[in-house]
């Protein structure tokens, strides 16, 4: 078996171990990186870009099909979906991403990136199947995540998909069950319905796209109830998944005192991810975990409860997001490189988009981690807008949804928001820039808006938010957590 000596060994060749492999060879050249199936990212392969390409194909159909109420009239029988078609530039704009992604890896040196699944012997010694034994000082972990399977699913074979069997495919099915009605199954759920696939979405909650403000909540429910097939609150105890004598998925469903059969070519599993921690040796380690098996760390430098031992990306079970992955592998690998000469790293405010329609974002603090932040209710202002009678929503047909922002009281410092609606993905940037500046309802009522634009709906909800604020008449038990 090879051994080798590293300053610093990088286990994963994501979005997070490429960036601590950048950022730890700033420091030393003495570094390694460790990929068990193929370098590139999560998001380029199978996550965020593949599930654009595909909602742009969707986008484009359900516009053909809704242009009558501006007075423009089409065909309707002439819209066509050649599934073989969306698929084949869904795979090939896919690839282009990977390659630019894989041309990065390929011009490290070859010898510092080595093929193979990595297990801990202990605290420094990581080895790679059964040919390389590393010694490192340092060690980051960046073993990423993957989609979450029930055990009773699995009997459904070839039927059971992930959101990495999607894109996949050749041609599109004629009808999926979509468990899971989070960022994943909704983007893909809609997606699916749009491109003429009969598509049902069904949770075991009463959540939809990570909303957890009960008022924007209760619009999106209604607008994509709208649309596609919501089956929430499903009980899972008496809901039963199986194949029928066709081959087909048929789910049994209730719901309270309702029951329904729904039947369809696949079953698309998205109730979530889970770390990629569990089989890398970590029992081998006297390392703190988490509920879900995942070394705990330090937010600002992924430090875990080993010194020498850093964790970045969706295996650090914080925010599993692109961005967030790249923030947290610079940092652990800034940190792993100059250790044990440790920093702090910028930890951005947070920012999330869920890209259906109209989309769903939300920044800052969300309305649940507010309320737990202000228990008391008097501590907070909301200011909110409807979509509905937003004047450039209502000009391109687009004005649903709903948005809410929340500010302390008496500071008017700007906390956070959740929104369902038009321009979200925009919406989002500007409010996340404003929350990383700290700055106050008042101070981002006088930055400019034109006229006429979505953002005008930003300012009626700042505007709400402000004829609510007392300044100075701050309760002693609002102090910030």
């Amino acid at each position: 078996m090879k051994q080798l000596q590293a300053d610093v060994a990088v286990i994963g060749g994501g979005t997070a171990g490429m960036a601590a492999f950048r950022n730890a060879r700033l420091h030393t050249e003495n570094v390694y990186l460790i990929e068990g199936r193929a370098f590139g990212t999560t998001c380029a392969r199978v996550g965020c870009m593949p599930s654009k390409l595909l909602i742009a194909a969707a986008e484009a159909r359900h516009h053909a099909l809704h242009t009558t109420p501006f007075g423009i009239h089409l065909d309707k029988n002439s819209i066509t979906v050649n599934g073989e078609e969306v698929m084949a530039r869904v795979k090939s704009e896919r690839d282009r991403f990977v390659g630019f992604v894989v041309s990065d890896v390929e011009a490290w040196p070859a010898a510092k990136r080595i093929m193979g699944n990595a297990r801990f012997i202990d605290e420094h010694t990581v080895q790679i199947d059964n040919h390389t034994q590393i010694q490192a000082g340092r060690i980051v972990i960046a073993t990423g995540s993957r989609p979450v399977i029930l055990p009773q699913w699995e009997t459904l074979g070839g039927k059971l998909i992930t959101n990495d069997d999607v894109f996949s495919w050749n041609t599109l099915p004629g009808s999926v069950a979509v468990f899971g009605p989070g960022v994943i199954g909704l983007e893909l759920g809609q997606a699916l319905h749009r491109l003429g696939v009969k598509t049902a979405v069904f949770g075991t909650g009463s959540t939809l796209g990570g909303i957890t403000d009960p008022v924007v909540l209760a619009e999106a429910k209604a607008v994509f109830g709208e649309e596609l097939p919501l089956h929430l609150n499903v009980d899972p105890k008496q809901t039963e998944v199986k194949l029928n004598q066709e081959g087909r998925v048929e789910v049994h469903w209730v719901c309270g005192g309702e029951r329904g059969l729904y039947t369809a070519d696949y079953l698309l599993a998205a109730i979530g991810r889970r770390p990629n921690t569990d089989n890398i040796g970590l029992e081998n380690l006297n390392i703190e975990l988490d509920g879900r098996g995942a070394p705990k760390a330090h937010p600002l430098t992924m430090q875990t409860s080993i010194p020498h031992i850093f964790i970045a990306g969706d295996a650090s079970n914080q925010l599993p997001l692109l961005h967030e992955a790249a923030d947290q592998g610079k940092i652990a690998g800034d940190n792993a490189g100059r250790y044990p000469d440790i920093a702090n790293g910028l930890r951005r405010s947070p920012i999330g988009v869920v890209f259906t329609d109209p989309q769903i974002a939300t920044v800052g603090l969300r309305y649940a981690r507010v309320l737990e932040r202000y228990p008391n209710p008097e501590c907070v202002v909301i200011g909110e807008v409807s979509f509905r009678n937003q004047g450039r929503s209502r000009v391109m047909r687009v004005n649903k949804g709903h948005m809410r922002i929340y500010a302390e009281q008496g500071s008017g410092l700007f906390l956070g928001a959740e929104i369902a609606g038009p321009a979200a993905e925009h919406l989002a940037h500007l409010l996340a820039w404003a929350h990383q500046q700290k700055m106050t309802v008042p101070q981002m009522l006088d930055m400019p808006f034109y006229h006429p634009v979505i953002e005008e709906g930003l300012r009626t909800a700042l505007r709400d938010a402000h004829s609510k604020l007392k300044p100075g008449r701050v309760h002693t038990e609002c102090r910030r957590v």
